[in-house]
């Protein structure tokens, strides 16, 4: 199936002032939104209990809210329904490991005669716990940006590195951006959503940069940004059909994966959708800003095709008896 034709280079490079300045809007509105808003940490991180609870009917929450009141364990608890109406979960931000009885017994005693229900789920995180998992999950990112650095350093050159390593930081940012703004909770799924974003969008910019260093090698002339849009027009169908497939396979468990697995999908489509974007639009333009010379990247190939004549030379001297 072809959706562009090859024979067309587009000028994805004429729209780079204008897409960076999105760019830009977009990364700083995120960054504001972090720091004024803030991130609402579940209780993965936040530490504190979460009790599933099941009606038979429409959930009664407003009796519900009334009954967990006459109970200070259950003071300044949430309720909110969970993926459907019958449907709720009880959050509350203080562990209750200095309770006696089962959790979920107690919200049993403490709901008869709102309705039939079931509970269906109790988690507890105790507040040290969820700092560890808090610390550990940063240290995973970091450690997965500073492992992303060095390999793209050491199979191209450092000013793809460095345009790689922002673009993600671009990704990251607008993602976690909307994970604010719309009140998403933050546990370990946002957290593997977060890593996995960070796959897929460096996949992407590997493939434009494997075609932009291959139009660089090849190319007889120094224009940068031509071998940059014919490079990105060539894997623009690749990048189209990968990218709609994953979108829609996420968006479709958006929709109907359930609350469970909510988080994960929206923080992977934004990023999916940024990801895309930053692969042709933000990396891409960087290599520009940078002053990437096609001349004397020629010249260093020139340099390393001639020191390796010279060392199979000498090996050949060597292998015949010639000195």
């Amino acid at each position: 199936m072809e959706f562009f034709k090859y024979n067309k280079t587009y000028n994805f490079m004429g729209k780079s002032k204008i897409a960076m300045i999105l760019s830009i809007v977009l990364v700083l509105a995120s960054w504001a939104i972090l720091a004024t808003k803030g991130l609402n940490y579940g209780i993965d991180f936040a530490g504190g209990t979460i009790v599933q609870v099941k009606y038979d009917k429409k959930a009664p929450i407003d009796a519900m809210r009334e009954r967990l009141k006459a109970d200070k364990l259950f003071e300044n608890a949430s309720i909110t329904e969970f993926g459907s109406p019958d449907e709720v979960v009880i959050r509350m931000k203080t562990s209750s490991a200095n309770v006696t009885k089962d959790i979920g017994d107690v919200v049993r005693e403490a709901l008869k005669g709102t309705g039939n229900f079931e509970i269906r789920r109790v988690d507890i995180v105790g507040p040290k716990v969820g700092n560890e998992l808090k610390e550990k999950g940063l240290m995973s990112l970091f450690l997965a940006i500073a492992g992303i650095l060095i390999y793209v350093a050491f199979r191209f050159e450092w000013r793809f590195a460095v345009a790689s390593i922002v673009a993600l930081v671009h990704d990251v940012s607008i993602s976690m951006g909307a994970v604010a703004l719309f009140s998403v909770d933050v546990n370990l799924d946002v957290l593997a959503a977060i890593l996995t974003l960070l796959g897929y969008s460096l996949n992407d910019t590997i493939i434009v940069f494997d075609r932009i260093r291959e139009g660089v090698t090849k190319s007889k002339g120094a224009d940068l940004a031509a071998i940059i849009n014919e490079s990105i027009t060539r894997t623009l169908a690749r990048t189209t059909l990968t990218s709609l497939t994953t979108f829609f396979v996420v968006f479709t468990l958006f929709m109907f994966g359930g609350e469970i697995i909510h988080a994960f999908a929206f923080t992977l489509l934004v990023g999916i959708i940024v990801g895309t974007y930053s692969s042709i639009f933000v990396a891409s333009p960087i290599l520009l800003l940078f002053g990437f010379d096609v001349k004397k990247y020629h010249a260093k190939l020139a340099e390393k095709a001639k020191r390796e004549a010279e060392k199979e030379r000498m090996r050949a001297q060597f292998e015949s008896g010639v000195m």
